[in-house]
C-alpha cells in the first residue's frame, strides 16, 4: 500500500513537464473520441471503483489514521473519510455522467446571414485541465469523470492527506480507460505530494495547460489566483446565507435553517449566517435558534440575538467572514429584505444564498439583486451541488463570473467554435 511515506523524485519540474506533454498528447485522441467510447470508460470506471471497494477503504483507512495522529478538525477529516456508502456513491456519480447528454459538438446556436452564409457555434472540449483540490477523495473521481465526459484530459493533484485514497481510486479510473481503449494519460494523478508539484501544475507546464480549477479553502484559491500563468475557474470558499423573511412559513425556516446548517456541516454548501427579519423577531428568532440549538448547533450572534437568545456568544466582525466548516452559526437581525441584501453583499463569497419567503416581491428583489453564483428560494443552501442540479457530479462551485459560474458540470468544461458554411461567398 502506498503512504505518505512514499520517495519523492528529486526533480519535480522534469516530472510536471513531462505529465503536461503526455496529457497534451492524449487530448487530441480523446476530444475526437465518440460519446459510446467515452461511456463505456466511464462504466468501467465504477465498476471498477465497486470491484476494488475494500483496496479503496483501506487506503483510506491509512489517510483517516494519519488525520487522527495531525489532530485535523473534525470537519476536514468528514470530508476525508470515505464509507461502503460513499463509495458506492461515487460510482453511481460516475453512471450518472456517463447517462449524461455528450456536450461536445452539440450546436449552441445556428443562424443564416443575408449573404447566405450559414453559422454555427459548437461546443468543443477546453483541452488539457489542471485540477488541484485538497482533502476530499472523492474530487479525483468526479473531476477525472467530468474532464473525460467533456472531452479533456486533466491532471489531478489532490491534497496531501487524501494522498492514498486519490491513488487508488485513480487506479480504477485507468482501469476503465484502458478497458475502452482510450488513452491511460487521459487522466493522470501527480504522484508527490511535494508542494513545488503545484507550483509547476500553475506555470502552464510549458503551454499545456488550458485552465486551472482549484477547489478548496480560501488560501489555496488565492495562491491559485496570485500564481497561475494560465486561466483559472475559482472556487472560493463558502459563506452561505440564510434569510428569514417576515412572509416565512415558520416550520419550513425551521426545517431549512437546521438543514442547511446541520446536514454536514464541512461541505461548501452549508449556512455560515442567520440572517432574520427584524418584523419576524417575536414569531420566528427564538424557534429557528431552539431548532439549531437541539441540533447542537453553536450560536454566535449580533446583540439583538444576544438579547432574546441569551445562550448565544456575541459575534465578532470576523465571526462573520468565517466559514466555519463546523457546527457553528452566526444569526443576525435586519432590516428586511433590504438589509438583507446589505449585509450579503458586504459578507459573501459569492457563492450559494437562500431566502425563506412566501411574499413573491420579497423573492423577486432577492433573485435581482443578490449577486451570487447560486440563488435559493425555500430550499437548503445543501442543495448547491451539481449532482442535485442534475449534472451527475460537479469539479466545484465557481464564484467569478468569467466563462462558468456555479456548479461546473460537462457543460462548463467546454469552449465553442465557430462553423461557417458557403456557398463560394468571396467578401467585397
Amino acid at each position: 500500500m502506498l503512504t505518505r511515506a512514499d520517495s519523492q523524485p528529486h526533480d519535480i519540474a522534469a516530472l510536471m513537464a513531462d505529465m503536461g506533454a503526455r496529457a497534451k498528447a492524449a487530448s487530441r485522441p480523446l476530444a475526437i473520441a465518440s460519446t459510446e467510447q467515452k461511456n463505456a470508460a466511464l462504466y468501467a470506471m465504477a465498476d471498477a471503483i465497486l470491484s476494488g471497494c475494500d483496496d479503496i477503504l483501506a487506503a483510506n483507512a491509512i489517510d483517516m489514521e494519519n488525520a487522527e495522529k495531525a489532530d485535523l478538525t473534525p470537519s476536514f477529516r468528514d470530508r476525508l473519510q470515505l464509507t461502503p456508502d460513499r463509495v458506492r456513491a461515487t460510482a453511481d456519480g460516475i453512471r450518472a455522467i456517463a447517462e449524461l447528454t455528450d456536450p461536445v459538438g452539440s450546436v449552441i446556436a445556428a443562424w443564416d446571414r443575408p449573404n447566405g452564409l450559414k453559422i454555427e457555434r459548437v461546443r468543443t472540449p477546453l483541452g488539457v485541465i489542471g485540477v488541484i483540490y485538497e482533502s476530499r477523495p472523492n474530487v479525483t473521481a468526479d473531476a477525472g469523470a467530468l474532464c473525460l465526459k467533456a472531452g479533456n484530459t486533466v491532471i489531478l493533484r489532490g491534497g496531501s492527506d487524501s494522498a492514498n485514497s486519490s491513488r487508488a481510486i485513480h487506479a480504477c479510473l485507468v482501469k476503465g480507460l484502458e478497458s475502452a481503449g482510450l488513452p491511460a494519460d487521459a487522466i493522470q494523478l501527480v504522484p508527490v505530494t511535494d508542494r513545488a508539484a503545484v507550483g509547476e501544475l500553475l506555470s502552464g507546464l510549458g503551454g499545456t495547460i488550458d485552465v486551472i480549477v482549484p477547489r478548496g479553502g480560501r488560501g489555496l484559491v488565492e495562491r491559485v489566483q496570485t500564481d497561475a500563468r494560465v486561466p483559472v475557474f475559482a472556487h472560493l470558499e463558502g459563506l452561505c446565507h440564510v434569510y428569514i423573511d417576515k412572509s416565512a412559513d415558520l416550520e419550513m425556516a425551521k426545517a431549512i435553517a437546521v438543514n442547511a446548517k446541520m446536514r454536514r456541516t464541512g461541505i461548501c454548501g452549508a449556512a455560515e449566517t442567520l440572517l432574520v427579519d427584524r418584523a419576524a423577531v417575536e414569531t420566528h428568532l427564538v424557534p429557528i435558534l431552539d431548532a439549531l440549538d437541539a441540533a447542537e448547533c453553536e450560536i454566535r450572534g449580533d446583540a439583538d440575538v444576544c438579547k432574546l437568545w441569551p445562550k448565544a456568544t456575541l459575534a465578532t466582525e470576523a465571526d462573520w467572514m468565517t466559514e466555519y466548516l463546523g457546527p457553528i452559526i452566526t444569526a443576525g437581525v435586519v432590516d428586511g429584505i433590504d438589509g438583507a441584501i446589505e449585509h450579503i453583499g458586504t459578507y459573501s463569497s459569492s457563492h450559494t444564498e437562500a431566502v425563506i419567503a412566501e411574499d413573491e416581491a420579497v423573492v423577486e428583489k432577492f433573485f435581482n439583486e443578490v449577486d451570487s453564483a447560486i440563488l435559493l428560494h425555500n430550499a437548503s443552501t445543501q442543495f448547491a451541488d451539481g449532482g442535485e442540479f442534475g449534472m451527475g457530479a460537479e469539479i466545484g462551485i465557481a464564484t467569478g463570473k468569467m466563462h462558468a459560474r456555479g456548479p461546473v458540470g460537462v457543460e462548463q468544461l467546454t469552449s465553442f467554435k465557430y462553423r461557417v458554411h458557403g456557398t463560394g461567398q468571396i467578401r467585397p
